[in-house]
């Protein structure tokens, strides 16, 4: 049976938004949010949490005991430190044959589109070595020059019209320790792009994305 370790590093310092992993949103803290949604899904083994933050330790112990918890390392915790600098750590730490990790900033991903990312990866392995989710772009995209990406500025197709761009949303990344030692990167040589809905995909990283989530959150709720 394959072995697959959800892996959720939580910094307790936070330079946009502060505070915002264990700050409220629709009445529970926000890490809460996807510990539940990963605890939700069938081929999670095991739940791990790297963090530096006493607060969101705490609430670990308390109301997760079944959530294996990595306090993160002094030299690990300065906020210009690499993602995959943390994961190598965390890998070395938790042994799985796929790891897949997310963030407590992606408070809106349902269980259903994390099973189906991991379905899709592993029925895809090793034609693609590594998994990354992405949201459909359809609309008029320029660079810091004016110049048009993708499109003709001169023939104006209606957007839904346009060939689409991808956005790496920071959802879900999925891969092998492997590949991340040997590349220093989540992403192997053949990552499969995972499209997923526009709805689930906000990540809190200004305080707008924390009052929209929030909205979204309590209409889902109710």
């Amino acid at each position: 049976m394959t072995k697959l370790a959800a892996l959720v590093p939580m910094r307790h310092h936070s330079q946009r938004v502060p505070g915002k992993n264990y700050r409220p949103l629709a009445g529970k803290p926000l890490y809460q949010h996807i510990i539940e949604t990963l605890l939700a899904v069938p081929e999670i083994s095991t739940v791990v949490v790297d963090t530096d933050s006493e607060p969101i330790l705490d609430g670990l112990r308390r109301d997760f005991p079944q959530v294996r918890l990595l306090p993160r390392p002094e030299h690990l915790r300065a906020d210009a430190i690499p993602m995959n600098e943390i994961l190598l750590y965390d890998t070395s730490q938790v042994e799985a044959d796929f790891y897949i990790q997310t963030h407590s900033t992606n408070p809106l991903l349902k269980p259903a589109t994390v099973s189906r990312a991991i379905q899709t990866i592993l029925s895809d392995f090793p034609a693609h070595d590594s998994l990354f989710s992405v949201t459909r772009l359809q609309t008029r995209l320029y660079d810091q020059h004016g110049h048009a990406l993708n499109h003709d500025p001169n023939i104006l197709f209606q957007t839904q019209d346009l060939p689409p761009v991808y956005e790496e949303n920071s959802c879900l990344y999925i891969f092998t320790r492997k590949n991340l030692s040997r590349r220093h990167n989540r992403l192997g040589e053949r990552p499969l792009m995972f499209e997923m809905d526009a709805a689930e995909a906000w990540d809190i990283d200004e305080e707008l994305d924390f009052a929209i989530t929030d909205l979204l959150m309590k209409q889902r709720t109710k």
